[in-house]
């Protein structure tokens, strides 16, 4: 067993199990990423993107370069969710321009039937940086493990591409429903095999992201992307070594299903930029702690513009649970990853605006209460 440095900073995780803090945590989706200068110069440095991502010591100083510069209250390893599609085979790439393309899609009956959970030996790189990041960071803050949920997978894993249209793997959805629960099926225990060995390696917390869900139907939803959550969520140490491993569930879109989503099994539900903080508070209650959810491009915006966002959407979440016991909590974050041309500099904005605000607010509430 692995001794890691004791957590110096623990806000993220006492949010995501819905116990008071004194100011709101945020860290941001793709934080570890283009939007850094240091980033793009580790790349270059790289060659590729799985270059990067498949070396230990690079991916362990991408995922630390964003804490270093701002005072996040996590990270998240430096990573991608079609590691483990890559690990069944398929062959993944990243064409400059052009984003993650497979060599072998599966389109066909045949293809799936030849799909097995992984070896996961082939993704040793990935568990060894979470072990090497949680050593980096020393305490400092969480580190967050993650995959992508099993429809989302399955989109690219059939499209063998990112789409627009989603036709070929709706195609398979309606026309062989039977054969698109075979494939969810495998990738649901294979995302929970790998977010396991995550926890064992060091993730303090694992995040599933559901980015393809919202485009399905009403029912499809149910039945194709949120029971094979479900299905990961159920089979995921909910400790490792005494300690609860916090489990984060995302579904861009999703929004309209949250009644849905609110009886997973999980501790925390992020939601995108489109849905109302309060509406989404009032449906979900006390039961998950919520994570979200400004737009990305108010990041373009100037810094009084940031803030007066930011303050908007810690006022629509409302006044967090403060005291013992478990209450209503929020996790700051953005409706979906942040843009690559983002200015750094309105990021050091945003998260000083959200501790500043949120810390001010339980203070008010004190003096009130």
């Amino acid at each position: 067993m692995t001794c890691f440095a004791p957590l110096q900073n623990d806000t993220f995780l006492r949010a995501c199990l819905r116990q008071s803090t004194d100011y709101t945590p945020i860290w941001l989706m793709r934080q570890a990423g283009r939007f850094l200068p240091e980033y793009r110069a580790m790349r270059a440095k790289a060659g590729s993107f799985m270059s990067l991502a498949s070396n230990v010591d690079y991916a362990t100083e991408v995922t630390l370069q964003p804490v270093d510069r701002f005072a996040l209250d996590a990270a998240i390893v430096f990573s991608d969710i079609l590691t483990v599609p890559d690990a069944m085979g398929l062959g993944l790439s990243f064409a400059p321009g052009e984003g993650p393309r497979f060599a072998h899609p599966v389109q066909d009956e045949d293809a799936v039937a030849r799909l097995t959970v992984p070896d996961m030996n082939k993704l040793r790189y990935v568990f060894e940086a979470i072990t090497s990041i949680r050593k980096a960071l020393q305490g400092r803050v969480p580190l967050i493990g993650f995959a992508g949920s099993p429809w989302t997978l399955a989109c690219y894993m059939v499209e063998g591409a990112s789409s627009s249209h989603y036709r070929l793997v709706k195609t398979m959805l309606y026309s062989r429903p039977d054969v698109m629960h075979t494939l969810l099926k495998i990738n649901a225990d294979a995302v929970a095999l790998y977010l396991n060995s995550q926890i064992e390696a060091g993730a303090q917390a694992v995040m599933i992201f559901d980015s393809w869900g919202g485009v399905l139907a009403d029912g499809a939803f149910q039945e194709f992307s949120l029971a094979y959550t479900r299905r990961v969520l159920s089979q995921l140490h909910p400790t490792f070594d005494g300690v609860r491993i916090p489990r984060l569930v995302f579904t861009k879109g999703g929004g309209l299903w949250l009644d849905d989503m609110k009886t997973l099994d999980c501790d925390v539900l992020g939601v995108d930029w489109t849905v109302n903080l309060t509406r989404a508070r009032h449906c979900v209650g006390d039961s998950k702690a919520l994570q979200g959810n400004l737009d990305p491009s108010v990041l373009f915006a100037p810094p009084a513009h940031i803030e007066k966002e930011a303050i908007r959407v810690l006022n629509a979440f409302g006044q967090p649970h403060t005291g013992s016991g478990l209450g209503a909590t929020h996790i700051f974050n953005l409706g979906h990853g942040i843009n690559e041309h983002t200015p750094h500099e309105h990021v050091a904005t945003l998260v000083q605006v959200v501790h500043d605000h949120s810390r001010n607010m339980r203070q008010l509430n004190h003096v009130t209460v």
